[in-house]
């Protein structure tokens, strides 16, 4: 994060200090990742009991450049599952909540449309969804789906077209397809999608830390070397 008694010449003079610490190789790795990166588009889960499908999510918001993450935990609360998030978990932003109400409440203070990912009287087919406004994706429990609470505060509902048997697809999947087809879609439009030049400045902290070993000691350092 931003150091916020410094001016912004110095966290940048400091920001490449601190990247002259990674190597090549993963420094234009951050870089172009970094210019994928939306928070036009966001995802939540609601209390889903299987902890390998919440990792899957995450996985495929790291995957179609989706950098937060908000998981309600009213009822299921559970560690994120290292080896199904792949290390997702270190590169998107996680945002834990007990209660389906705050969380709706925190992403509406932010304009993000609720988007209930479920069939409904008045869905919207995935092809026709609108990816000009901010929106949220809900994700509900694998056998309930979404609560009454969700449904009630939902602007929007989504489906993904099916012609089989089967009606309904896994969490984790539903998650990747529905990101893959708005994330392209948006990437193709005329928003202004890319994270702001604070947001891509904070980021930059933020993989430094997770990836310089020694990161607070080479701050301190640096800090007392300019006196």
């Amino acid at each position: 994060m931003l150091l916020n008694d410094w001016n912004l010449d110095k966290d940048i003079k400091l920001l490449e200090y601190l990247e002259g610490y990674l190597t090549p190789h993963r420094l234009n790795r951050f870089k172009a990742v970094l210019q994928n990166r939306t928070q036009h588009f966001t995802v939540a889960t609601e209390d889903v009991f299987q902890l390998h499908n919440t990792s899957a999510v995450m996985r495929s918001c790291d995957v179609f450049g989706i950098q937060d993450v908000h998981i309600v935990e009213e009822k299921n609360s559970k560690s994120i599952d290292n080896e199904i998030a792949m290390g997702a978990q270190k590169w998107v932003d996680i945002n834990r909540y007990d209660s389906v109400a705050t969380c709706i409440s925190a992403l509406k203070s932010q304009n993000y449309q609720i988007v209930a990912t479920t069939p409904h009287t008045n869905d919207v087919v995935l092809s026709d969804f609108d990816v000009t406004k901010k929106s949220c994706f809900f994700f509900g429990r694998e056998t309930e789906g979404l609560s009454d609470e969700v449904l009630k505060a939902a602007d929007c509902f989504l489906k993904i077209p099916m012609v089989g048997f089967t009606e309904s697809l896994n969490i984790s999947v539903s998650a990747a397809i529905i990101l893959q087809h708005v994330t392209t879609k948006l990437r193709q439009s005329e928003v202004n999608w890319q994270l702001s030049p604070k947001a891509q400045i904070a980021k930059r902290f933020d993989w430094c830390k997770k990836t310089i070993k020694s990161y607070d000691d080479i701050v301190a350092h640096y800090v007392n070397e300019l006196g």
